[in-house]
């Protein structure tokens, strides 16, 4: 009895050369969609979501290898993921999956009601587990994947809260790019602009290249790849956003020009 070979996505040689080098695959990108919405996902919707989240968790590895380094060891262990956010603002993402990891409860700090009573962690979490956390485990072989490229290791613990950011990000993100498609693009609520007096006023923000994003084009029933990068402006800031967006819209022109 021959073994038949696993099916693929149709793709070019460059295409799937590109999409090779993705830790989250996507089948798992679509996976999680499907957990927040029941709008059809498109291959460069999901390859863009792939890229985004490893581009994130990317910059997290970085930032707790250079702690560790300090320490001179080889190996990423949770304190090293606390040092990591703490140098990095921009890297502060999946904090839904905070309340839920023993690296961060000492740090979480207390949280009162209106009548001044202490609420408990499990309060806080809620009645019910968030799709991104029951899920975590779904990313381990991408986020082990990932360390290797970035030529570290991690104990298991680690691994643990990486797979959960990983998780709770990708979730939200695939929350916001729904709710673009719904809204027909990012609802803006104003911006402030900062004047000196006696110098001209700035440019007007609507030629930032980011907002071109805020007004969607396509049908109603597909979640993009620009509805993709949309949500990575709702979810991310810095410099981490516009690394984010345009390492995801090279992977969108590769792989929809093959």
């Amino acid at each position: 009895m021959t073994t038949q070979p696993l099916r693929t996505e149709r793709s070019g040689p460059q295409t799937a050369s590109v999409v090779t080098d993705l830790p989250f695959k996507s089948q798992l990108v679509k996976a999680v969609f499907r957990d927040v919405t029941s709008l059809h996902v498109s291959r460069p919707a999901a390859w863009a979501a792939a890229s985004v989240t490893r581009t994130v968790l990317t910059e997290i590895i970085d930032g707790a290898r250079s702690a560790a380094a300090e320490e001179d060891r080889k190996r990423l262990i949770p304190k090293d993921l606390i040092s990591a956010i703490d140098r990095d603002v921009e890297v502060e993402v999946g904090s839904e999956w905070y309340l839920h990891s023993p690296t961060f409860h000492g740090l979480m700090g207390e949280l009162r009601n209106a009548d001044g009573v202490l609420v408990s962690l499990r309060e806080r979490r809620g009645a019910r587990t968030p799709s991104g956390v029951a899920g975590a485990h779904r990313f381990e072989a991408g986020m082990r994947r990932l360390l290797g490229s970035r030529g570290v290791r991690a104990v298991p613990a680690m691994v643990r809260d990486l797979d959960g950011i990983a998780s709770v990000f990708l979730t939200a993100l695939a929350r916001d790019a729904a709710k673009v498609v719904r809204e027909g693009g990012v609802k803006r609520f104003g911006t402030v602009s900062l004047v000196v007096p006696g110098e001209p006023a700035p440019a007007p923000l609507l030629k930032d290249p980011l907002l071109a994003l805020s007004t969607r084009r396509g049908d109603g029933r597909t979640v993009g790849g620009d509805d993709v990068l949309a949500a990575v402006t709702m979810q991310l800031f810095g410099d981490l956003r516009q690394r984010a967006i345009t390492e995801a819209a090279e992977m969108i022109r590769n792989t929809s020009a093959n």
